[in-house]
Formats: C-alpha cells, structure tokens, sequence
C-alpha cells in the first residue's frame, strides 16, 4: 500500500520529456559557449586591476555631472554608479600607467577634479588600488576554485551514492555554470568576485536540490520493487518536487529583493543566483537523472548487498 501511495504521488512522466529537454539544454549550452569564446567578459576591476575611488557629496548628485568632472578633469572611461545612497559614488578607473606607489597621486587629482565642480563639499572615503598582476592571479585562483570544487564533489558523491549518480550531478553543475557564464558573456554584465563567489554558491545550492531528489531515488529504487527505472524516478521526483518548488521559490524572493533594492554593487551577485537558482532546479529533473537514465542505471546497482549466509537453513 504504501508503494502505490508513493507512485500515486505525482503521476507526471518527467523523464519522458528528457529528450526534449536535451535539446533545449544542447542549444543553450552552444549559445552560451560561443558567446565566451566570441565575445569573452567583461572582468571587473577586482580581474583587470585599476583604482577604486569613493566619494561622499553633501547632497544628492547625478551621476552624468560626476561623470562629466572626470571627463574634464581627463578621466576618460570611468566607471560611476551610487553607492548606497544617491549622496555617495562610487568611481572604478581602468588600470594605466599609474602604480600602486602612484594611487595616491591619482586620487588626488580625482578629488580636486571632482571638488571643483560639485557645489557643495567633497568627502574623500576610500581608495583602494588593484594591479594588473593580482587581477590576473585572482582570475586564475578563481577558475582553479571551480574546477577543484567539481573534482570534490564528483569524489563526494560517488563515494555517497554510485558513480552513474556522482557524473550525473557534476554534469548537472557544468551545465549550470555554462548557463550562468553564458548569460554574462553574452549580455556583457561586469563579471567580478562577487559573481565569482555568486557561481561557487550556484554549485553548493544546485548540488543540494540534486542530492535531496538522488536520495529518494536510491531509497525508492530499495522499496518500490516493481515498476520500471524511469517510473521510480519520476516517482521520486514528484515526490519531491513540492520541497524543491517552496525551496526555490522562497530563496528567489530574497535575491529579487536584493537584486532589485541591493544597489549596483550586488547586482551582479544576486543576478548571478537568480539565474543559478532557476538553472539548478531544471538540472536537477532533467539534467541530473536524464543522464543517469541514459548511463544505463537499474534496480541491481542500488540494491543493498545480501549477507553472506543470509538465506542459509540455521538450525539450532
């Protein structure tokens, strides 16, 4: 009874629509891919290097008057936005032939300029400087990040589960890391540590909704003993889909809220999860099982060994 109850519990053929959504994934996958190769990043300062100026006004300021100081004063291709409030800015200048030794000096001449043409005070804040050659080692410390952190997690589960299961969720994560990159590569969004630490945590969350559904799998394909490989796992799926379902939906109302109130310096980062967290809970239906179905998965992988001389005649 209890098996037919948790067969009944979602009757929707998720794994009969794998193939159509390998199609989908296939054609995002290409698109993003291309646009990395074609069109690369756009790196913040944090992976190019440069100068990072913030400022305090007295008063709200626009930030085409604070932009058009720079311009006067030579600062040409600044970056502007607000920070916090529309009385304190933020200024990123690509690196040049400026030092660190020399920062100062620039930041100087960044707050004369701005303070000649502001009406009221100037306030000097913060001023932080990012070579060429930390950017560029921060880029590569990143991308050893992922790279090792897939590596563990592929141990991590094959040891936890089966191996079909282990490739099934790195596979998943590739694919959801592919999609978030893809989107900044291709939409030219300014990729920097945040959205770094942003993708990392894309991982850990995809993982987990991957594991909760692979968990039921392993435990139905232990209690359902009849019915075929993808009926337990549709089976397993539905089951848990209302738990994935509450989970993304209210993890999605905070990073909106972030993205939409946070400011310009987390926007990257909750933009990064949004996508990631949308992504995630797709792969984890039809990436992460599709690819386990299609490794060829059966009841006898996941049964629990029998004990030696568990079915002899013990007399006493």
């Amino acid at each position: 009874m209890r098996n037919k109850a948790m067969a009944k519990t979602l009757n929707i053929d998720f794994m009969g629509m794998r193939r159509a959504a390998a199609i989908v994934s296939g054609a995002v996958l290409v698109i993003a891919l291309l646009s990395m190769l074609l069109r690369g990043f756009d790196f913040g300062l944090d992976f190019t290097g440069g100068t990072v100026i913030e400022v305090g006004y007295e008063t709200p300021t626009e930030l085409a008057e604070v932009t058009g100081a720079l311009e006067a004063g030579g600062f040409v291709g600044a970056t502007v936005q607000h920070f916090g409030s529309r009385q304190d800015v933020l200024i990123r200048l690509a690196p040049g032939s400026d030092d660190e030794g020399a920062s100062a000096q620039l930041s100087d001449r960044v707050f004369q300029a701005l303070s000649a043409a502001a009406a009221g005070e100037v306030d000097l804040r913060r001023v932080e400087f990012v070579g060429p050659q930390v950017g560029e080692e921060l880029r590569e410390q990143g991308g050893l990040a992922v790279l090792f952190s897939l590596i563990g997690i592929l141990i991590y589960v094959a040891l936890r589960f089966e191996w079909r299961f282990a490739v099934g969720s790195v596979v998943a994560l590739v694919h959801d890391v592919i999609v978030v990159l893809g989107v900044f590569s291709l939409f030219q969004i300014s990729f920097d540590l945040t959205v770094l630490a942003a993708v990392l945590a894309v991982i850990g969350y995809s993982l987990n909704d991957t594991i909760v559904v692979f968990d039921r799998v392993r435990e139905n394909f232990r209690k359902m003993r009849k019915g075929t490989v993808t009926e337990i796992i549709n089976a397993s799926i539905g089951q848990t889909l209302s738990r994935t379902v509450v989970t993304s939906c209210t993890t999605l109302l905070v990073l909106v809220a972030l993205y939409m109130l946070g400011g310009e310096v987390i926007s990257g980062f909750s933009l990064a999860l949004i996508i990631g967290v949308v992504v995630g809970t797709y792969s984890s239906i039809y990436v992460a099982t599709a690819a386990v179905v299609w490794m060829g998965l059966n009841k006898t992988d996941l049964l629990p060994p029998e004990k030696e001389g568990a079915g002899a005649d013990v007399r006493p």
